[in-house]
Parts: structure tokens; C-alpha cells; sequence
């Protein structure tokens, strides 16, 4: 069963990076998700990997571990991988469902043609990502 707009939106909306978009560009991120379901023991990102992706989880459960050492696990309404869609960087932690999930999924590349074609939506995640480097740097 499809979800409906409003629930990507709002699912959405709990994503910190995206804390300053109006309902409006939300619902532009929103309509970029794809939803996907998976099999428990999938793993949907990989520690040292490029990221290409970020993640809402729907449902299910997901464990997440860095160097091999379980750091939390992941409920419906949790995210993961958003700096994949601003930054070339690798990833950080990998992440394993640990049941059946199903997934909202942007792509990267998806995200940075928003990024281009709506700069409303590119200048509020620079703020936030200046806001959080800010809050850790001296």
C-alpha cells in the first residue's frame, strides 16, 4: 500500500536538516521519495561506502554499528544517510533491517536537481548545516 503525500511530508519534516522548509518544499523533497520494502538482514548502507542515499524508515527495524559494534537501532519515523545527499563523503556506520522494513528512499542525484531548480530549498539546508557545524567548532 502507497503512502499518502501528507504521510511523506510529515515523515520528512522530522529530519532535522530539513527543519526550516515550509510545508511546500517539503512536499517537493517528499514527492522525490521513492518507497521500497526489504527483507530482515538487508544491508541498506555500508561503513567506508560513498553514500548515494538517505533514508526514512517506515516501518520495521533497522540495527546500526560502526567498526563493528552495534551503536543503536532504528524505528518507524527514524532517519539515516542524509548527508549522502550534500556531501561526498563515506559513510559512517553501516545499517542492517533487522525485520521487514519498508523505506522512503532519496537519491543524491534526485536531490541535488531539487537543490538546483529550487534554491529556497538549498540556501535553509545550508543554514541548518551551518548551524550544527557551528554548535560543534570552536
Amino acid at each position: 500500500m502507497l503512502l499518502r503525500r501528507n504521510t511523506k511530508i510529515d515523515l520528512i519534516a522530522r529530519v532535522p536538516l530539513f527543519r526550516s522548509c515550509s510545508k511546500k518544499e517539503l512536499g517537493e523533497i517528499a514527492g522525490l521519495a521513492d518507497e521500497l520494502d526489504l527483507e530482515q538482514g538487508r544491508t541498506l548502507i555500508s561503513e567506508g561506502e560513498r553514500g548515494r542515499e538517505f533514508f526514512v524508515l517506515v516501518d520495521g527495524t533497522v540495527k546500526v554499528t560502526k567498526n563493528g559494534r552495534k551503536v543503536r537501532e532504528l524505528g518507524p519515523g527514524d532517519w539515516f544517510g542524509e548527508i549522502a545527499l550534500i556531501s561526498d563523503v563515506p559513510r559512517t556506520a553501516t545499517v542492517v533491517s533487522t525485520s521487514p522494513v519498508r523505506l522512503l528512499v532519496v537519491t543524491d542525484r534526485a536531490f541535488q536537481q531539487l537543490l538546483q531548480r529550487t534554491p529556497s530549498i538549498a540556501a535553509k539546508v545550508l543554514a541548518t548545516l551551518g548551524e550544527r557545524l557551528g554548535a560543534t567548532s570552536l
